[in-house]
């Protein structure tokens, strides 16, 4: 639930602009993460939700952001929330573009595996949805 709280530094303009956003919007967007555990870094979570946080965005070849961490620098939290993020993400409608179909955002996860998102995250989640039926709210 707190993943994007960071986002509250983004302007709004750039949350919600229409098309691609260019290099300064971009850079000003990819601050959410480390903002938010800033946010977050001193309340005294059970789980390690501010680094949790944090880490939502980095990949496991060390591409994402904000540290470039890679595979097993990441915490096991931070892969699961990065795949969840994807699908919701891609699935959402959002003020510049209509979300896509489920099956386009699993495909999407799958080609990533083992490259830039975790193999056994990404296999748990294909398996929820293609084998055990789960959906997504609002989608039933």
């Amino acid at each position: 639930m707190v993943h994007d709280f960071g986002k509250i530094s983004v302007p709004t303009r750039i949350l919600n602009k229409p098309g691609r956003l260019n290099d300064e919007e971009w850079a000003e967007m990819r601050k959410h993460p480390e903002t938010g555990y800033e946010i977050l870094k001193d309340i005294p979570f059970t789980w390690p939700v501010a680094e949790t946080m944090r880490q939502h965005h980095e990949k496991m070849d060390g591409s994402g952001y904000p540290r470039g961490l890679m595979g097993h620098e990441i915490l096991p939290e931070a892969k699961v929330l990065a795949v969840a993020d994807i699908v919701e993400a891609m699935t959402s409608d959002r003020p510049y573009r209509q979300g896509t179909e489920l099956g386009i955002a699993l495909d999407e996860i799958e080609q990533q595996a083992g490259e830039k998102l975790d193999p056994v995250v990404v296999g748990a989640c294909l398996r929820l949805f293609r084998e055990k039926g789960f959906q997504l709210p609002g989608n039933d």
